[in-house]
């Protein structure tokens, strides 16, 4: 099990090479798609910063709060269903965007087929759990 202060250390090296290397990141995320979410804490109200893999749906970017399959969501996930309003950072680029969960169960599952597809890991988080790893978009 991965205590919190470890995945603060992880996540701290992923973002610090993301922005070493333009967007880029290896090891565990060799060859996917990731974005940098950055959130306002729902009870701190302090930016929190988020590494996340996602697909594009059209002009959308699509994230999973699956946390590795773990029974609960994850913070950021609390944080913006509080406060819709994001910053995004892909690439080299940083914009501000608007979070919006997937309520309608079709649309979920055919975005969350689209994470599967990408990043293999996914269909093994759904069995990891019982809730619905809800899917969120974000949108310029």
């Amino acid at each position: 099990m991965t205590t919190p202060a470890e995945m603060n250390d992880f996540n701290k090296q992923v973002v610090e090479e993301f922005r070493a290397n333009g967007g880029k990141v290896g090891n565990y995320f060799e060859g996917k798609n990731v974005l940098l979410l950055t959130t306002i804490g729902a009870k701190s109200g302090e930016e929190r910063l988020s590494p996340l893999v996602y697909t594009k749906d059209g002009d959308r970017y699509v994230v999973a709060a699956s946390m590795g399959g773990a029974p609960k969501n994850p913070a950021w996930y609390h944080n913006l269903v509080a406060n819709p309003k994001v910053t995004v950072e892909v690439g080299t680029e940083t914009f501000e965007a608007t979070a919006t969960v997937i309520a309608d169960r079709a649309e979920r599952d055919r975005l969350y087929a689209g994470m599967v597809a990408h990043a293999e890991g996914f269909a093994e988080y759904e069995t990891k759990t019982d809730r619905l790893i809800p899917i969120v978009v974000l949108e310029r």
